[in-house]
C-alpha cells in the first residue's frame, strides 16, 4: 500500500508539473521583475489615457497669459506653458494620444506585414521575390526619413502621421513573419494537411497564421514604444498633431525656446515619453524571454 502511495503521489507531482505553454510563459513573465516593473509602467500610463480627461485639474486649452511660464506648484503640479496652460493636464490628455497613436500605428503595421510575410514565405518564388525587394527598399531608408516623406506627401496631420508610422514599419513585421513561415511550412503536420488535400487559405488560417503569432506578440510591443518615439519625434518637426492638441512631441518644440528660463516645460512632456517607452521596452523583454524557447535555459 505505502508503494502505491508513493507512485500516486509521484504521479500526482508529475502532473502538477506538466503545465501548457502559455501557463509556463505566464510563470516565466511573473519571475522577471524588470518586465513586471516595465507593465506596471505601461498599465499606469494606460489608465492615465483612460481616466485623463476627467481627472485632469484644468482644461487643456485654458489659457492665463498672467499665469505664463509659472513654475510647479501646489495649483500647478508641472507649472504652465507660455499660453499659461496646465501642463500636467495636457499631459494626462497626451497620454491617450501617445498611446491611440502608438498602439493603432503597430495594429495596421502588425496586420500588414504579418499577411504579406505569410504570403512571401508559405509560397515562395517570384511572389516572394518581389515583397522582399520591397521589404528591402523600404529598409535601406532611416525610419525617420521615410516617415517625413510619407507625412509630407500626405500632409502634416495626426492621422497621417499615424498612417506614416504603420508604413515605416510594415518590414519589421513582414520579415520576421517570413521567416518563421519558412520554417513552419516544413513541419510534418503542414504535409499531411496538404497530403489530405486541405486548401492552401485553410492551411494558412487555421494553421501557419496561429503558430506565428508569438514572435508578431513580442515584436508588436517593443514597436509601440518605437512608435510613440516616432510620432512625438514628428511632431516636434511640426508633422504631426497641430495646435492645440496636447502631443507631447508636440509640446516639447512649442517649449524648446523656453528651455532657459522655464525648463519644466520641456522635461515633464519629456519624461512622459521616457518612461513610457522603457515601460513598453521592458515588458517587451519579458515577453520575449518568455516566450520565445531560445531565451529559457
Amino acid at each position: 500500500m505505502s508503494e502505491i502511495a508513493s507512485k500516486t503521489s509521484i504521479n500526482l507531482a508529475q502532473e502538477d508539473q506538466v503545465v501548457g505553454p502559455w501557463k509556463e510563459a505566464w510563470r516565466s513573465f511573473r519571475k522577471n521583475k524588470s518586465a513586471l516593473v516595465g507593465t506596471a509602467i505601461v498599465i499606469f500610463f494606460v489608465l492615465l489615457a483612460i481616466l485623463g480627461p476627467f481627472i485632469a485639474p484644468q482644461g487643456i486649452n485654458d489659457q492665463n497669459l498672467s499665469q505664463r511660464l509659472l513654475p510647479p506648484s501646489s495649483e500647478f503640479w508641472f507649472g504652465t506653458d507660455d499660453l499659461g496652460r496646465d501642463i500636467f493636464s495636457r499631459i494626462l490628455h497626451g497620454a491617450r494620444i501617445s498611446l491611440t497613436v502608438g498602439f493603432f500605428a503597430v495594429v495596421i503595421s502588425a496586420a500588414a506585414g504579418s499577411f504579406l510575410g505569410i504570403i512571401a514565405g508559405y509560397y515562395g518564388k517570384w511572389i516572394d521575390t518581389i515583397i522582399s525587394r520591397i521589404f528591402d527598399i523600404m529598409l535601406a531608408f532611416p525610419s525617420i526619413l521615410l516617415a517625413i516623406a510619407v507625412v509630407s506627401i500626405l500632409g502634416p496631420s495626426l492621422r497621417n502621421a499615424l498612417i506614416a508610422i504603420a508604413i515605416i514599419n510594415i518590414p519589421n513585421f513582414g520579415r520576421l513573419i517570413r521567416s518563421r513561415v519558412l520554417s513552419i511550412k516544413e513541419e510534418e503536420y503542414i504535409h499531411a494537411a496538404k497530403a489530405i488535400g486541405m486548401k492552401n487559405a485553410r492551411i494558412l488560417w487555421r494553421h501557419i497564421l496561429p503558430n506565428s503569432m508569438t514572435p508578431v506578440i513580442v515584436q508588436g510591443t517593443l514597436a509601440i514604444a518605437t512608435a510613440i518615439i516616432e510620432a512625438a519625434a514628428l511632431g516636434f518637426l511640426g508633422l504631426g498633431a497641430e495646435a492645440p492638441q496636447p502631443e507631447w512631441g508636440k509640446m516639447l518644440a512649442d517649449a524648446r525656446i523656453f528651455l532657459l528660463n522655464a525648463p519644466w516645460a520641456m522635461i515633464f512632456p519629456g519624461l512622459a515619453i521616457m518612461l513610457t517607452v522603457v515601460g513598453f521596452n521592458l515588458m517587451g523583454d519579458g515577453l520575449r524571454d518568455a516566450l520565445d524557447p531560445k531565451m529559457k535555459s
